[in-house]
């Protein structure tokens, strides 16, 4: 495989979305969102929360599998069919069919993008990797103003979930770093991706 993948991983609310927004818009790379792949709520054996609901920050809810098969055939082939999820409804609701064109570079986001950076370079995928370095007090306030806004669950789970992974961030960031992730603020991130850009090469 010639093209290269860039994996773009942080904590919930750190801009993953804004930053690949940005490339993409430019007609300098395709993206994808990790947050696709996820299963069906009522996919069995689900791992729980104390609220009762899955745990949707545990990579068992994620189907990595799929996520290899996906970006390999992109990669490889220039075109793959890829999963759509609400969120809201915690389950698939179509599929849609991403094209590179003249685009060298794929952009994957995601929480589960620390899980799926080993997993893409042992099946031989060309692989770079950001973990967005950025405060912990703003991504707080980020996350709760954007879940609010899309009424992703209800208002009580989603503070209690922002004050679980507020806690969480400083482990998210070693276990990124450890597997080979390297901090970026998002200015040095947005460079990145522009190298990354010019780079690839079909």
């Amino acid at each position: 495989m010639t093209r290269t993948l860039l994996l773009i991983a942080g904590p919930s609310g750190s801009g993953k979305s804004r930053l690949t927004r940005t490339a993409v818009t430019h007609g300098r790379a395709a993206s994808l969102s990790l947050d696709d792949f996820y299963f069906d709520a009522d996919h069995p054996d689900l791992p729980t929360t104390p609220m009762g609901i899955p745990d949707w920050d545990d990579p068992a809810t994620w189907d990595l599998q799929l996520a290899i098969t996906t970006l390999g055939q992109l990669l490889r082939d220039g075109a793959a069919e890829v999963p759509v999820y609400d969120i809201s409804r915690s389950r698939r609701v179509g599929v849609r069919r991403i094209e590179l064109g003249d685009s060298d570079l794929v952009i994957a986001e995601g929480i589960f993008a620390t899980q799926t950076c080993p997993a893409a370079r042992a099946a031989g995928m060309r692989v770079e990797a950001l973990w967005l370095d950025r405060a912990r007090p703003a991504n707080f306030v980020r996350r709760l103003s954007r879940d609010l806004r899309e009424r992703r669950k209800t208002p009580w789970v989603l503070l209690r979930r922002g004050i679980a992974l507020y806690r969480g961030e400083p482990q998210q960031r070693r276990a990124a770093l450890e597997a080979g992730f390297s901090p970026a603020s998002m200015s040095q991130a947005m460079r990145a991706v522009s190298r990354a850009a010019d780079a690839a090469v079909v």
